[in-house]
């Protein structure tokens, strides 16, 4: 494996998009965002052709500029979706979208705390590509993939915007919140203690710093982060789910986050749910956060919606949460067949 950059077959538009809708966010984060748009080979040579096309988010802490990352033995994902359109994977336009936060991520959904990351991805990125760009503008050919939060956001989506999305790849997707959220509890609670509980003091300390990553910072960022995008006030203040002196649950705010989890919200959607054409589900076994368990629950409430089984591919395999960025290309390929025309 070459450790430097290849000549792609086809190619990647490099574009900024200025969002209203992020316009004055709580974060004060950037309303203009860069948005990737990868054309398949012949994009250019049939003028008339339209394409479907996916749409690509990442994990926590993920930002866009990471899906060009190298390291040993590995190629980053353009490279590796390149290599399948190249070698007769029925050709995508594929959008790597950016809701990076202060916090690290957004959930993809509208908070109080994070910003209106759900509508800028379905109400203003979707509308964007599909004019700058032949795409058939249609949810049978619109799909939506991730891993880990983006695996989160992937499942969620077309639950909620069915009309745009049509079918979904879930990676270590965020699900079953009592094991993969409950557990970091206990240690965030531990890391509190040198904050008198504190957590926006932590915060402070922790943005000051020059090397983040000292003991207790990942709990931390994911507690503080995903209760901005879970279950903030109006004003914006992120509310944990737990007492930070007793670790005891504060049952109506991590009900606020039950209701976000996946497998929770699909029998409230069931037809929404059982429209989708194509569900790709997978995770490593040893998964850290147990989202190998989660992976399991979404692929049983899909089934128990109604989506039959030919519509799903659902796999686990040997591996933690990291290291799996092999999936994704797999996951492409088989989307690509079965949201053609």
């Amino acid at each position: 494996m070459l450790p430097w950059g290849t000549e792609l077959a086809g190619r990647i538009d490099e574009r900024v998009i200025s969002s209203e809708l992020l316009r004055g966010n709580p974060l004060g984060d950037p309303s203009e965002r860069p948005l990737h748009v990868y054309l398949p080979p012949g994009y250019d040579d049939e003028p008339q052709r339209r394409y479907p096309s996916v749409y690509v988010i990442q994990g926590y802490t993920g930002h866009l500029g990471m899906w060009y990352n190298r390291t040993p033995f590995r190629q980053p994902f353009p490279e590796t979706a390149d290599a399948l359109f190249a070698a007769g994977t029925p050709p995508v336009i594929v959008v790597f979208v950016d809701a990076w936060t202060t916090y690290g991520g957004s959930q993809f959904l509208d908070s109080p705390g994070t910003g209106r990351y759900h509508s800028y991805l379905c109400d203003e990125v979707v509308p964007y590509v599909d004019t700058h760009y032949r795409t058939l503008d249609s949810s049978d050919h619109r799909a939506i993939s991730g891993k880990s939060s983006g695996g989160y956001g992937a499942m969620i989506t077309p639950m909620l915007r069915p009309d745009l999305f049509g079918a979904l790849a879930t990676h270590a997707g965020d699900a079953l919140y009592e094991y993969c959220y409950a557990a970091e509890f206990p240690a965030a609670v531990r890391a509190l203690r040198a904050w008198d509980g504190d957590i926006f003091r932590w915060w402070e300390e922790f943005r000051a710093r020059p090397v983040p990553g000292r003991p207790g910072d990942e709990a931390l960022l994911t507690v503080l982060g995903v209760a901005a995008c879970y279950s903030a006030a109006d004003d914006g203040t992120p509310l944990l789910p737990f007492d930070p002196h007793t670790g005891r649950l504060i049952p109506a705010v991590w009900q606020r986050w039950l209701d976000l989890d996946p497998v929770r919200m699909v029998p409230e959607r069931p037809e929404a749910v059982a429209s989708l054409r194509a569900v790709w589900i997978d995770a490593g076994t040893r998964d850290e956060y147990f989202l190998d368990v989660g992976a399991q629950a979404f692929h049983g409430a899909v089934r128990a919606a109604g989506l039959p089984e030919e519509a799903v591919h659902f796999e686990l395999f040997d591996a933690g949460h990291g290291g799996i960025d092999y999936r994704y290309p797999k996951a492409l390929d088989w989307l690509a067949r079965r949201i053609q025309p």
